[in-house]
């Protein structure tokens, strides 16, 4: 029963998903505010209907209701409740129920809390969302839908896929689609700004937190998919530039792009036009990493996912969204550069900005076409080719380094103008402490010259950021004669926007000494162990004590029993080889032992004779650090947020 109960309430959703759209677009060109509100009254009732939709597959999941289709080719009586709750992310046709849920919830969201404080653009924002949802709901309810019967019902489904039964794996899509749906509210406000002709600051000031919102989730979103590929896959890596990894990083780049654009248009008015594009890429991006996703036409380690046939709707709706979206843009492009100031000179955070940009952009065009260029291969062609890690390392990471560069200047030059002499006061001692820098970075084993200008950059950079910090403390202690935790204090809660970035920046400078130390100093062996064998591994004696046997729920397994010893140091690591019920796919279950410093990583592959075992085992030095910098990315973003309020009262002042 929850089931139809689920597929009326969606049904129900897309009637009025459509009347949020026409009452919304046509109140607005009429200048009906009763239309409006009836827009108004129908977004709220989609979110609460798809709301019910959903709560109806997850019911059918947990009361096992193999007569449903979409539970009976995802899950089993012997699943976990755990997979279970969550096995509506684990298909096709239950992620973009999932994606259309949450766009209805932010939809909702978005028109309660700006409904009073952007009443001229609420029109076209109901409007679009509206539109968007009305597409989704189109591929759920008439070519994806997850409300099929089947008949007859089996006694059992066909369990989840075994690589979806992880912790990792099961919050990775929600975080993800929540970053890429969460786009769609600022797209909103951006094209709500250009057909009602007010591109100023108004949409900035509205959807700013949104952007910091959906940037947070999907940068969340990526580092869990490689916490779940470093932990599950067991190949000793965390990115592969694996196809659907680079859909989702595109829109992330952009996004970041335009997080850093948007704050001299709201300084200086200034990259009205740009910031317009970047969000609309943004959005497209996201879009188009569904598609992709979605579509089959890619192969990935996601292939799990895939739906060839479903994917030409997608790419239709995503045609026609960039082409209505750049069209617009095209259409109001001589309106927004009317009155726009330019820059007075090339020395000035503006144009560090606009560098910043360029690098971004050309980082996410990079990224596109070493994602596309196979499929336009194979397209045209008819030939099949690879675009692996080596393109993506030599093109992408330089880039990168420019923008770390970039990431140390822009926060202390000054807006306007900076004369030579005043930059070289302040890059004095941030260039002097990279140059030193090189030498221990040298003294340690680096050699590769990326590696070595890596190190110096984070150097560089945390000396700008941290002389910063100082000047400004010093400065208010001189003035108001307080101690120095109470200045500190009292200066990251006036400016937690500024400083908020600031704490996300050191969450980046700790991921890129991550990389650095995994990428060049990752040692990796392979070999063929009997019980009682003994193998080293970097600082690690390494014991093959025996081999067990393993079961738990819905699978059993080949468990090596490890002894690891350094020192004085002494634990044991239990790698397996899981094979799931109703899958003959065998599942690797590394066994990672973590510390600050290094991974001790040993992979159990397969019986290659009686009594002997292939392993791999990794070294993997700091990797900690790319997940503890996830952390203080996070904490520097919520910081960040937090200033909203202070700025609209600001404004409205």
């Amino acid at each position: 029963m929850w089931i139809e109960v689920g597929h009326f309430a969606a049904l129900t959703a897309f009637v009025l998903a459509l009347t949020q759209t026409g009452a919304g677009v046509l109140g607005g060109i009429l200048a009906r505010p009763a239309w409006v509100r009836v827009g108004r009254q129908a977004a709220l009732m989609v979110a609460l209907l798809l709301t019910v939709a959903s709560l109806g597959l997850i019911m059918s999941f947990l009361q096992h209701d193999f007569s449903v289709r979409y539970v009976a080719e995802h899950a089993s009586l012997k699943l976990p409740v755990f997979y279970l709750a969550t096995a509506m992310w684990g298909g096709h046709e239950g992620s973009l129920l999932l994606w259309v849920w949450f766009l209805a919830v932010f939809s909702a969201v978005a028109v309660w809390r700006h409904w009073s404080t952007h009443p001229l653009s609420m029109p076209w924002l109901l409007g679009l969302l509206g539109a968007v949802m009305v597409g989704f709901l189109l591929l759920v309810l008439f070519l994806s839908s997850p409300f099929e019967r089947l008949f007859p019902a089996p006694a059992d489904g066909r369990d989840l896929n075994p690589m979806l039964q992880d912790p990792g794996m099961v919050f990775h899509p929600p975080f993800l689609y929540l970053g890429y749906v969460g786009f769609s509210v600022p797209y909103a406000f951006a094209m709500a700004a250009l057909l009602n002709g007010r591109s100023g600051t108004e949409w900035i000031l509205a959807m700013r937190r949104w952007t910091l919102f959906a940037w947070a989730m999907l940068t969340t979103g990526i580092v869990l998919g490689a916490y779940w590929a470093y932990y599950v896959l067991g190949w000793g890596g965390y990115w592969a530039w694996d196809p659907v990894e680079n859909a989702s990083f595109m829109p992330w780049l952009t996004a970041t792009a335009f997080l850093h654009s948007v704050m001299v248009q709201e300084r200086r008015d200034m990259f009205r036009t740009w910031n317009l594009f970047l969000i609309i890429t943004t959005f497209s991006l996201s879009l188009l990493g569904t598609f992709l996703v979605r579509s089959g036409v890619l192969s990935s380690v996601h292939a799990f996912a895939n739906d060839p046939g479903r994917g030409v709707f997608i790419l239709i709706f995503m045609a026609v969204v960039l082409l209505f979206s750049f069209g617009v843009l095209v259409f109001r492009a001589d309106h927004l550069r009317s009155g726009t100031p330019r820059l007075d000179t090339i020395l000035c955070k503006e144009s560090a900005f606009l560098f910043n940009n360029m690098f971004f952009m050309v980082a996410a065009l990079t990224v596109l076409l070493g994602t596309l260029y196979p499929l336009a291969m194979e397209t045209l062609a008819g030939t099949k080719v690879t675009v692996g890690a080596p393109y993506f390392n030599k093109v992408f990471v330089p880039i990168m380094l420019g923008t770390l560069a970039l990431m140390g200047m822009g926060l202390v030059i000054p807006w306007r103008r900076a004369t030579a002499a005043a930059l070289g006061r302040m890059f004095r001692w941030p260039l002097l402490l990279a140059l030193l820098a090189i030498l221990p970075v040298w003294l340690v084993g680096v050699r590769h010259p990326y590696g070595i200008i890596g190190a110096s950059l984070v150097v560089f950079v945390l000396a700008t950021h941290t002389q910063d910090l100082y000047r400004g403390v010093a400065a208010r202690r001189q003035r108001d004669g307080r101690a120095w935790p109470t200045v500190l204090w009292h200066l990251v809660i006036r400016n937690q926007r500024r400083y908020g970035g600031l704490v996300t920046h050191l969450g980046v400078l700790l991921m890129v000494a991550g990389f650095i130390g995994s990428g060049l100093f990752q040692q990796e062996r392979d070999l063929v162990m009997r019980p009682g064998d003994v193998m080293h591994m970097g600082p690690w004696q390494l014991t093959f004590a025996s081999m067990g046997r393993a079961a738990r729920h819905n699978w059993q397994a080949n468990e090596a029993v490890i002894q690891a010893d350094k020192g004085r140091e002494s634990l044991t690591l239990l790698p397996q080889k899981r094979i799931y019920d109703g899958s003959s796919q065998p599942m690797s279950e590394a066994a990672i032992h973590s510390t600050w410093r290094e991974d001790l990583y040993v992979v159990l592959g397969d019986q290659v004779a009686d009594g002997a075992w292939a392993f791999r085992v990794y070294l993997n030095p700091l990797v900690m650090w790319i997940w503890w910098g996830a952390c203080v990315i996070a904490l520097g973003v919520g910081l960040s947020m937090l200033q909203g309020r202070r700025l609209r009262r600001k404004q409205g002042a």
